[in-house]
């Protein structure tokens, strides 16, 4: 099974008028429209939400053949935003995240599976505390078109996974602060387009 439908490839074909690129393409991310969001239990009482607002990296995806894709990005631990000064100001201590010593975590794919239509799991190494562990996000292809305002062709994804934060040696809190985390990511990157060629004179 492909990871994008027969229509959505349809459409992109029709939509080019030129050939196609050579895949896989490069993709930026749109910052606006991307979302990196984080879940850890607190106390019992909540869910509590964080999200990553700093951030860098991008991702090849070849939409015939999705398992040659790719992810990789940097997390800039001074970017994580809880909704709140002093919350930020813990979790970016030695207690959790301690970013004087570990300024950045990262994600780069190793694998990416096809598993049905328009999903696919994307194995990769994620680094935190200077800790890495293979984590897998269970991916969703939503869609791949020419974004009607701007022009720029356009991929959308959406992703889950799941860690313990103890595993990479975040233990401040346990048990009453969880060490389950959910992580949700919304992605829409833009393709990168090849630069045209000038014509010089002799």
């Amino acid at each position: 099974m492909r990871f994008f439908s027969l229509a959505a490839a349809t459409t992109l074909c029709l939509s080019l008028a030129q050939p196609a690129f050579a895949a896989p393409e490069q993709y930026e991310f749109d910052k606006a429209h991307t979302q990196v969001l984080f879940f850890v239990n607190h106390l019992g009482f909540s869910n509590s939400q964080g999200e990553f607002l700093d951030y860098d990296g991008g991702f090849t995806f070849d939409e015939e053949n999705p398992e040659n894709s790719s992810v990789e990005v940097t997390f800039n631990i001074d970017g994580l935003d809880m909704d709140d000064e002093k919350w930020d100001a813990h979790l970016k201590n030695p207690d959790f995240f301690n970013m004087e010593e570990y300024p950045t975590m990262t994600f780069k794919s190793t694998d990416v599976e096809v598993t049905g239509e328009n999903t696919g799991n994307i194995t990769g190494d994620l680094t935190i505390l200077g800790v890495t562990k293979p984590v897998v996000l269970e991916t969703v292809f939503n869609k791949a078109d020419v974004h009607p305002y701007s022009g720029k062709h356009v991929a959308g994804f959406s992703a889950n996974s799941k860690i313990n934060r103890s595993d990479f040696g975040m233990d401040y809190g346990l048990p009453g602060i969880g060490d389950e985390v959910i992580i949700r990511i919304e992605v829409e990157g833009v393709r990168v387009e090849p630069a045209e060629e000038t014509e010089t004179e002799e």
